[in-house]
């Protein structure tokens, strides 16, 4: 459908024809990014089925989506055992380019209400670290956190130590797990296939300056539902839209195999971003997402979340605009070197374009700095550009989580589910219209099914405290029985 602009541009005089006609052929390109409710019907259902390949055990191994026990459960009646002990903890935090160290005190104040008080540091990660040896890497996190316990003056503390560690690993334990495999572009050697608590305890043993007893590693989904949990109890599905793209949600118990028993339920971390990797995607990508896949760290593989994430929906948007210069459709033909570049187009761009209020002066400035010095007729193409780019996103997004949830209703048998969904990541917060789009259709897409969504207040510390203090209690816990 035709943007307002693009319905008023048409009614204008004949002299206006070029630009209207510029503007309808961009449409004809970008009409490619816009999925009927029956391909968002069809994409759920292929979820569905691989998330099912996922929790059997004679086909978890070729499953795309590869259903994680985390080890966190509920019991039969539903509560999710996440008892939180109060003290002093230290939360990690690694997930994508940047890695924070926090310290955390939880408390109960005298309503016996959860009371939170956190101290964070922020730290960027190198680029040589992420891409070198997994020593490097963890040597780089143990270098962090000894200069951070400097600086708060609790080097002489022997803290219990929540990690959470966003990248699909296969829990053996809640305080052993290997890596499968790297994504959102690291690639440290020496990582895939080791119990990544070992790493971390090894690198804290090479410094020799400071003790840490490393409770328990988990998702920073599963993060996010303990964190929205403690807000909501019908919480039982956590979410990340932002450089990557994953969710968890509490599975019957019965349906897991790769874990003995049968009552209650536990917490599976899909790592849906790889669906796709066997093909299931194959006539949903466009050449752009080839190109995309193909000049990545990792081609082939996490294909679903490089339809969605952050980390490529700047890069996508480029690569259209590209297309249409070429087309003679955008800048008179002619792209800046900066443009051509990939990787120059950053996705808080897009937001910062979709956030125009139609004085085009978001656009025209982004587009500045990449060198261009756009038209008005340019600027409405480009936003055109970055709305369809975003609103696949959030469709396909919405497609996977609608799976989720009507597969948890048919496991229940219920008529009618009621059920909250914890989100965090930056796309689902700072992109103006993601979050509208993703809510609408999940909700077209689950007809029976009452939907609540929480965004996680994780960046303020609460997700990673109470993460840390679960953690602690459930270690503790394990130990008593």
């Amino acid at each position: 459908m035709p943007c307002v602009r693009c319905v008023q541009m048409v009614k204008m005089p004949c002299s206006y024809r070029p630009a209207v006609d510029k503007i309808l052929m961009a449409e004809q390109i970008l009409s490619e990014f816009r999925l009927k409710k029956e391909e968002l019907k069809e994409v759920m259902k292929r979820m569905q089925r691989e998330m099912d390949r996922g929790l059997r055990l004679e086909t978890h191994e070729e499953a795309s989506v590869k259903m994680l026990p985390t080890y966190v459960c509920s019991t039969p009646e539903g509560s999710v055992c996440v008892l939180t002990e109060v003290g002093d903890f230290l939360a990690l935090d690694l997930g994508g380019t940047n890695f924070r160290v926090m310290l955390v005190k939880v408390g109960e104040d005298e309503e016996r209400s959860w009371k939170v008080e956190t101290k964070n540091q922020m730290y960027s990660i190198p680029e040589d670290a992420m891409t070198g040896t997994a020593q490097m890497l963890f040597d780089y996190i143990a270098e962090c956190m000894s200069n951070f316990l400097d600086r708060h003056h609790i080097k002489h503390k022997k803290l219990p130590l929540g990690f959470t560690f966003s990248f699909p690993v296969r829990h053996e334990d809640i305080d052993k797990g290997i890596l499968l495999n790297w994504t959102k572009g690291f690639k440290a050697s020496g990582a895939e296939g080791n119990n990544v608590v070992g790493l971390l305890r090894d690198a804290i043993k090479r410094r020799g300056d400071f003790e840490m007893d490393v409770v328990a590693m988990v998702n920073d989904t599963v993060a996010t539902m303990i964190s929205c949990y403690y807000e909501d109890r019908s919480c039982e599905v956590g979410m990340i839209v932002g450089t990557g793209c994953n969710a968890c949600y509490m599975e019957e118990m019965r349906t897991v195999e790769l874990v003995e028993g049968e009552q209650g339920r536990m917490c599976v971390n899909t790592e849906w971003g790889a669906f796709g990797n066997n093909g299931e995607l194959e006539e949903f990508r466009l050449e752009y997402d080839r190109v995309v896949d193909e000049t990545s760290i990792n081609p082939g593989q996490q294909l679903y979340e490089k339809l969605i994430s952050g980390k490529y929906m700047g890069e996508l948007v480029r690569l259209v605009l590209m297309k249409l210069v070429n087309e003679d459709l955008l800048f008179n033909g002619e792209a800046s070197e900066l443009l051509k570049t990939g990787g120059s187009l950053e996705t808080r761009y897009v937001s910062q374009m979709e956030s125009d209020t139609g004085d085009r002066k978001q656009i025209y400035n982004v587009l500045s700095s990449l060198g261009v010095l756009p038209s008005e007729l340019d600027c409405d193409i480009v936003r055109l550009v970055c709305e369809s780019v975003s609103t696949r996103s959030a469709h396909m997004c919405a497609a996977g989580l609608a799976g989720v949830i009507n597969l948890m209703r048919e496991r229940r048998s219920e008529e009618a589910l009621k059920i909250t969904v914890g989100i965090d990541g930056s796309v689902y917060k700072l992109h103006p219209c993601f979050r509208d789009r993703f809510h609408k259709i999940v909700r077209d897409l689950t007809p029976h099914c009452e939907i609540t969504f929480i965004q996680s207040e994780e960046g303020s510390g609460r997700g990673a405290a109470l993460i840390s203090a679960v953690a602690c209690k459930m270690a503790a816990s394990i130990l008593t029985h």
